[in-house]
């Protein structure tokens, strides 16, 4: 019987859109907000399924998540990663972990045109 390769993991970058759900932490007047993530998975659909569990775990409703892929495939895409970007991937990797590293919240304005 031969043996699956094992496939290694790498970390994909998933940007997550959150709407709002009861004690889910987000300021007061959100509407939601969006996360950017560094997550580990054999591949992108893993780490977007962890992610999504483990955004559902702390109390937070995912609604939508957006991949931008490895870091190679970003850099190929001419993305600047900064040393900040890359130790957090980097920790990401090591702790087969999802890790938050930015949360904007949504106040339902950001689609209204300036009136005028």
């Amino acid at each position: 019987m031969t043996e699956k390769p094992k496939r290694s993991q790498e970390v994909y970058t998933l940007l997550v859109e959150v709407g709002r759900k009861a004690e889910d932490g987000l300021p007061e007047g959100a509407t939601g907000a969006g996360l950017m993530c560094y997550a580990s998975g054999v591949d992108e659909a893993e780490a977007v399924r962890e992610t999504v569990a483990v955004l559902k775990q702390a109390g937070l409703a995912p609604l939508d998540v957006t991949g931008y892929g490895t870091v190679e495939e970003r850099r190929a895409q001419g993305h600047e990663i900064d040393p900040e970007e890359e130790s957090l991937m980097a920790r990401a990797l090591a702790e087969n972990a999802v890790i938050v590293a930015q949360m904007e919240p949504f106040f339902g304005d950001e689609d209204t045109p300036p009136e005028g």
